[in-house]
């Protein structure tokens, strides 16, 4: 079976509500239950802002950091899915739940096929 990454694209912003966050969140432990229920589950996690984050790279061979996402935009990444699927018919059905848990978009994108 193929791997599927489901990333929730979430707008910057403040978050919402406590109450319509609650509901979300029960929502997306419900469709976590289904995959792992199904055996599609593989791995999941919720990511800290992008002001959290760092960027390293090279650059005329000096390793450089700096604070920040690597582009700055109106979305960004706010967590993911990995599931495994029979195909992406399949893997766009689990991502179009996720996408009425969260209720926010859901990039469905498969893993390159590895090495044998």
């Amino acid at each position: 079976m193929k791997q599927y990454l489901l990333s929730v694209v979430q707008p910057d912003g403040p978050a919402p509500e406590a109450a319509v966050l609650e509901k979300i969140m029960q929502d997306v432990g419900a469709v976590d239950a289904e995959m792992r229920a199904a055996g599609v589950w593989v791995f999941a996690g919720g990511l800290y802002p992008p002001s959290t984050a760092t960027v390293v790279r090279v650059t005329d061979g000096e390793l450089l950091t700096t604070d920040g996402p690597y582009a700055e935009g109106k979305e960004h990444l706010g967590g993911f899915t990995i599931i495994r699927a029979p195909d992406l018919d399949t893997a766009l059905d689990w991502g179009s739940r996720l996408a009425r848990a969260t209720t926010l978009p859901i990039e469905v994108r498969p893993f390159q096929d590895g090495p044998a």
